[in-house]
């Protein structure tokens, strides 16, 4: 019952990732605010990546109970206020708070299910109802939003997670039991270790936002020394400290430090994967939102698919490491579908690859988790877990700005010659962001601008759809590269045994009061 209050909010908290997005042209188009519209996804993602690891470590400290409690409620009302919201800063204000409240529920509620269930095979269910959980709500979240934004308007889009917080917040105060791992009479709580991780994560996820529009600008180069000075000053800190918010000690594990540097190139493909996927098919293919759609869902909904089969599989093989190894081959195979894709590829293999990923990502994600809470120390449940879904994160920026960098330079060039070589220079400006082959009415200006002089514009147009093709294409070379050096990473990780322990390994501690 208390896992099930949680998927209750965690599903909201997935939803409202990908809703927001349905919902935004009309938000702008209503609070007037075009030049904050990237920080209306950018403030949430800012925040959330600050909170999960601080509060996946003050869980193992103070029990995880009251931050679950308190990140439902700091989500929900955070919610409320975005579906208030007058004008866009303070929108984008308000979608800060939910991200501190979502991340707090990420840091804590992931780490609960290890505490409730501690035999592995039990866990690892339950791993795969909340994956399940998740890859549902992603799945249903862009129609959703559409739906609701279109007949009950965007504010309901959040006004939604008032109920669904109230249920889950019930579920989990009734039903969580309240157990703290780490049992000393007296804990210091770490505040420059959560000072330095939040200047070294925010700055990092500043310049990756940042650094495409402004280039390497004074301020981006400030950035980038600031995240690094941050990073040095946590390491040099966390080694000397009596209560480590982050113990560097994990690091030191052989399992652990393999899982965390697949987490963070796992991040690197995902995000690729879905930033970059969609822009190919309607910028590179000419195919519409609806179309991409289509053919872009049976990745997600395939992870929940291969998260299923996991389970079924893993816990009935000798050597769970096996499944690691299968989903970056399947990932591996699913880029470099992608790679090799153009306009011709029928529609089946464009789905056949799509599913390859989501199966793929079925296949890792989960075990990344219950290998790592299974290898963990019982006092850094809390912080391994945590750690998890912050270096996939952290590798998603990564990726998307090494990716994002090198589409734009690429297809700029490409499309440089192929105008230079038509002699059609001039229209340079207006085909320098690829944006332009998305956007329909931009495009049709364009075309009607050109028509008064020339009859060339189709053929132009063309022309850059090509170059942002072979501009994604040699993008996503780098999820290829990824994916392989994620196999020669599996193979550093020490063979897992989620065999039953023994009763005194696999009690809970007692409930405290």
């Amino acid at each position: 019952m208390a896992v099930l209050g949680m998927c209750f909010v965690m599903v909201t908290v997935a939803i409202d990732q990908t809703v927001v997005g349905t919902a935004l042209p009309t938000i702008v188009a209503e609070l007037q605010g075009f030049d904050l519209y990237a920080w209306v996804a950018t403030s949430y993602l800012l925040t959330s990546v600050i909170t999960v690891p601080i509060f996946g470590r003050l869980g193992d400290y103070y029990g995880r109970k009251p931050f679950v409690i308190a990140a439902i409620i700091l989500f929900t009302l955070a919610s409320v206020l975005c579906g208030a919201a007058d004008s866009m800063p303070g929108l984008v204000l308000a979608r800060a708070l939910q991200g501190i409240g979502g991340g707090m529920l990420v840091g804590t509620a992931f780490a609960c299910i290890p505490d409730l269930f501690p035999e592995p095979r039990v866990r690892l269910k339950w791993q795969v109802i909340v994956s399940s959980a998740f890859g549902i709500a992603n799945a249903i979240g862009p129609s959703l939003g559409g739906a609701l934004t279109e007949n009950y308007g965007w504010r309901s889009v959040f006004y939604v997670n008032l109920p669904v917080g109230l249920i889950g917040a019930l579920f989990v105060w009734r039903h969580l039991p309240f157990m703290r791992q780490m049992t000393q009479a007296k804990i210091r709580l770490d505040w420059p270790g959560a000072l330095l991780i939040a200047a070294a994560l925010g700055s990092l996820q500043l310049l990756v936002e940042l650094l495409p529009t402004h280039g390497f600008s004074l301020g981006m180069m400030g950035l980038a020394a600031g995240s690094a000075a941050s990073f040095a000053g946590l390491i040099l800190w966390e080694k000397h400290c009596s209560y480590p918010l982050l113990p560097l000690d994990m690091f030191r594990n052989r399992s652990l430090a393999a899982l965390f540097a697949l987490a963070l190139l796992v991040g690197v493909i995902l995000y690729s994967l879905l930033f970059y996927s969609p822009l190919l098919l309607q910028g590179g293919f000419g195919f519409s939102p609806q179309q991409a759609g289509l053919l872009i869902t049976p990745m997600v909904v395939f992870t929940t698919v291969g998260s299923i089969l996991n389970g079924r599989i893993v816990t009935r093989i000798p050597r769970p490491n096996v499944m690691l190894y299968a989903g970056f081959i399947v990932m591996g195979i699913a880029c470099l579908g992608i790679v090799t894709m153009h306009r011709g590829t029928p529609h089946s293999w464009i789905v056949a690859y799509m599913l390859a990923g989501g199966l793929g990502l079925g296949f890792i994600m989960p075990n990344l988790t219950v290998f790592a809470q299974h290898t963990a120390d019982r006092t850094h449940l809390g912080i391994a877990t945590a750690m998890l879904q912050s270096l996939r994160m952290v590798g998603g920026m990564l990726g998307t700005a090494l990716v994002g960098t090198i589409v734009t330079h690429d297809y700029l060039g490409r499309v440089t010659d192929a105008l230079a070589a038509s002699n059609a220079s001039e229209w340079l400006p207006q085909l320098h962001n690829p944006q332009i082959l998305v956007d329909l009415d931009m495009q049709s200006r364009l075309l009607a601008q050109i028509a008064q002089h020339h009859d060339y514009g189709a053929a132009l147009i063309e022309s850059a759809r090509q170059a942002l093709v072979g501009a994604i294409h040699a993008g996503q070379l780098i999820t290829l590269v990824i994916a392989a050096l994620a196999l020669w990473v599996v193979s550093r990780v020490p063979t897992v045994h989620l065999t039953k322990k023994s009763k005194a390994e696999t009690d809970p501690p007692p409930p405290s009061e």
